[in-house]
């Protein structure tokens, strides 16, 4: 096995909350590898959100070591190694598509001419070629998490982190975005960490789901996603994947 991209050791959490302690990650300890599709599935209050942002250099743990890229989170986010997807894409209103993907890419001062081609490039990526010159409430909850994805890759990341990116949408919107950011992944071969409460989800997209327990979060099982890929909508179907989404389910602890 190679070194991992993203290497997770004994990582707790605790914050203050009114003078009182409370614990969201206690003793976490994972690696991923480049190339990697994986989940961080589990309950709301987990604290999958927590350990994507300290993988993110969004917080430091109170416990615990983080390396990305053989550095530091920190080293790694100054390196613009990380793309970012949140659960609302957080568009500006009064930018254009186009406009909007072209904003961390005018931040880091990348040349006229070469902004121009990664935003033309992916517009075609994710599906948006038509709607460059929209505005954000012109677009669907679905189209605007693409614009959000494609931002995201605009700087040409090594690792994309996605927190619960479709859990304000509607199962069918979310199960087609589900085949589309495979579609991405496929094409980009980006290091992937993927926050849901979905077990089905986790199962489409995943290589390997890490099931966090609840309060505080503590890795209760790894569980290896062996369907063949690319996945289909078909896949949902089948026997395999219903016999891996009961495994999930079972996997918790205290179940």
């Amino acid at each position: 096995m190679n070194t991992p991209e993203i290497r997770i050791e004994n990582v707790s959490m605790v914050y203050s909350d009114n003078g009182a302690s409370v614990k969201a990650l206690d003793n976490v300890s994972i690696d991923i590898q480049k190339g990697e599709f994986i989940s961080l599935l589990g309950p709301s209050g987990c604290g999958k959100t927590t350990l994507l942002r300290i993988i993110g250099d969004l917080l430091q743990p109170t416990s615990g070591n983080v390396l990305v890229c053989d550095q530091t989170p920190r080293q790694t986010r100054m390196d613009q190694k990380y793309g970012i997807v949140f659960q609302s894409p957080v568009l500006f209103d009064w930018r254009t598509i186009s406009k909007n993907i072209r904003l961390p890419l005018e931040i880091m001062k990348v040349p006229r001419e070469e902004q121009n081609r990664r935003i033309e490039s992916l517009l075609e990526l994710v599906g948006l070629s038509k709607f460059a010159d929209h505005y954000p409430h012109q677009l669907s909850g679905g189209m605007q998490q693409r614009v959000g994805i494609a931002r995201a890759l605009a700087i040409q990341p090594e690792i994309l982190l996605m927190d619960e990116p479709f859990s304000a949408l509607d199962e069918f919107t979310r199960e087609k975005l589900n085949e589309d950011v495979l579609q991405i992944w496929s094409k980009t071969n980006k290091t992937v960490v993927f926050v849901t409460h979905n077990i089905a989800e986790s199962v489409f997209m995943s290589d390997r789901v890490c099931v966090l327990s609840p309060h505080p979060g503590r890795l209760s099982a790894i569980v290896d996603i062996d369907l063949p890929r690319p996945r289909t909508k078909e896949m949902r179907d089948w026997p395999e994947f219903n016999a891996l989404v009961a495994k999930i389910r079972n996997s918790f602890e205290g179940v």
